[in-house]
């Protein structure tokens, strides 16, 4: 049946009819108009994309309609993960963005651009936002306050995070020519979205500024790190790629006759 509801959902994105035997139906008897049309469709191992189907929006948002009415009287809590995401099909749209320049240089400049915009849109959708900035690990360092070790090794542990928890917000006010001290430390004053915007050399609620970050990106990059230090904690030994001494220049030669000093 759920599978019958999507075909359903296609059809009314596309404009088509969804074809079902047990309802009866000669294949013979089909016209194609009844088959649904779209300007493009991208088909790919985990998804499939429809551009600018060829369904009316009355159609689309009586069905929208339903599956909310649907998602109401529901119980089950798998069946209403299941039309919630029925409704974000339906409900969300497609953009397609076009990039010029006038080299190909700059084109694909502005296309990787573009690209790390897409990809860090698609994961805030999947996780949400938080504060930009390194705000975010800094306001991470409070699990870490009432945290203390018996040994001394695992002390120094707790210190390297929380010193690490700081590295990207002292970095981004040393880019912007500030002490990265000085603003860690005001910032670690302050609370929720309050930190540096390095655009404009103020201290504000970065939310509102539009400075943020997907939470996957921040989540992922300090499970990497943490992950990886642990890797190193328990290697003897680590192969890496000695640099080449490069030779000292020769002296210049001495100008001037001979005699002459």
């Amino acid at each position: 049946d759920r599978r019958k509801a999507m075909l359903e959902d296609l059809a009314t994105l596309t404009g088509g009819r969804a074809i079902f035997e047990d309802l009866g139906i000669d294949l013979s008897n089909i016209q194609v108009t009844e088959l649904g049309r779209a300007k493009k469709v991208v088909i790919e191992k985990d998804q499939c994309t429809i551009i600018e189907g060829a369904g009316t929006q009355k159609a689309i948002k009586g069905r929208i309609a339903q599956i909310k009415k649907e998602l109401e009287n529901s119980s089950s809590d798998y069946d209403k993960e299941k039309l919630q995401e029925r409704l974000a099909k339906l409900a969300g749209g497609v953009a397609v963005i076009n990039v010029g320049a006038a080299t190909e240089t700059e084109m694909k400049e502005k296309k990787a651009l573009v690209e790390d915009a897409l990809h860090a849109t698609r994961a805030a959708v999947e996780e949400g936002i938080v504060p930009g900035g390194g705000v975010a690990l800094i306001r991470a360092q409070s699990s870490l306050a009432d945290m203390t070790a018996d040994a001394h090794d695992e002390q120094v542990g707790i210190d390297i995070l929380r010193r690490a928890l700081e590295a990207p917000i002292r970095q981004i006010a040393t880019n912007a020519g500030a002490d990265g001290s000085i603003v860690a430390a005001k910032v670690r004053e302050g609370k929720d979205a309050f930190g540096f915007n390095a655009l404009t050399d103020e201290y504000e609620d970065l939310v509102k500024s539009g400075v943020i970050d997907p939470t996957k990106v921040v989540r992922s990059a300090l499970q990497n790190a943490a992950s990886i230090a642990g890797l190193l904690l328990t290697t003897e030994a680590v192969v890496v790629e000695q640099p080449e001494e490069t030779p000292a220049a020769p002296p210049m030669p001495g100008g001037g006759m001979d005699g002459m000093y």
